[in-house]
């Protein structure tokens, strides 16, 4: 408060403010936001409902931060995400599926969006893989998507995750910042590949478009470095493989969802 006192009828150039943004840092709009998060955080400043809207459109993951998710599996973040419309096919959507601690993601193309497709992605790759590692999926975080949710007698992919011993959890709704990690991957993948590839390739089947989203993500989970929290320039892949232990030792504490994953 007293430094907002002095500095209270200053006028300082804008050439002065560059300067200390230059000093400190804070060239881009994208590095002074993370400095407003940090300051906030620390001093417990309270922010303005504009900054923190600035700061969500930034980062979706923004409202998500209270959220600990302590080793793979933890909290498996799904989506529907519409990719466009394919000549002779009709409309492509992706099945996005993103584990929250590793950031290590999945992605199938279909022509509709169904509770089947929605659970046939779980099912066919993402449960496997985690399988092959000796860890199970704790809890999944899905929207109210008719794909995912539904009488819990009757709905597939309601009645999928009580088979597997998933736990699920859904977003507010018409609050997609509420499953921010996966709506960060599909702003990702549709600036870097989906809007690349567009420019540069005519696609006749979907198929061929699985093909380089195969390729796409092989390079995200495994090759590129990832900034952001908790990730430290490591890949998603390294990232996971780091959590397996905790993972594990979670699994043997809780016996019942070790045995269903294993079933």
């Amino acid at each position: 408060m007293a430094d907002e006192l002095l500095l209270k009828g200053v006028q300082v150039s804008a050439g002065g403010v560059r300067g200390v943004w230059s000093r400190h840092g804070l060239m881009t709009k994208i590095d002074r936001l993370l400095r407003l998060e940090e300051v906030s955080r620390k001093r417990r400043v309270k922010l303005t409902e504009q900054q923190i809207q600035a700061l969500e459109r930034f980062d979706p993951e923004y409202r998500e931060r209270h959220i600990e998710v302590h080793f793979p599996g933890d909290l498996v973040a799904v989506d529907t995400f519409f990719v466009g419309t394919l000549k002779g096919v009709g409309k492509v959507y992706l099945q996005a599926v993103l584990d929250c601690f590793s950031r290590h993601a999945w992605g199938r193309l279909y022509t509709s969006k169904l509770p089947l497709t929605a659970v046939q992605v779980l099912n066919n790759h993402v449960l496997p893989f985690f399988e092959e590692h000796g860890i199970p999926v704790r809890t999944v975080l899905r929207d109210n998507g008719r794909e995912f949710c539904g009488r819990p007698d009757r709905h597939p992919y309601e009645l999928f995750l009580q088979l597997e011993g998933v736990e699920h959890r859904t977003t507010k709704v018409r609050r997609p910042q509420s499953n921010g990690f996966i709506e960060r991957f599909q702003r990702t993948l549709l600036d870097e590949h989906f809007r690349v590839m567009g420019r540069s390739k005519w696609y006749e089947t979907i198929e061929e478009m699985q093909l380089d989203l195969d390729g796409y993500l092989e390079t995200y989970n495994r090759k590129r470095p990832h900034r952001g929290r908790a990730m430290e320039g490591r890949t998603p892949y390294a990232v996971f493989k780091a959590g397996l232990k905790d993972a594990k030792k979670a699994a043997r504490e809780n016996p019942n969802q070790e045995e269903s994953a294993a079933a």
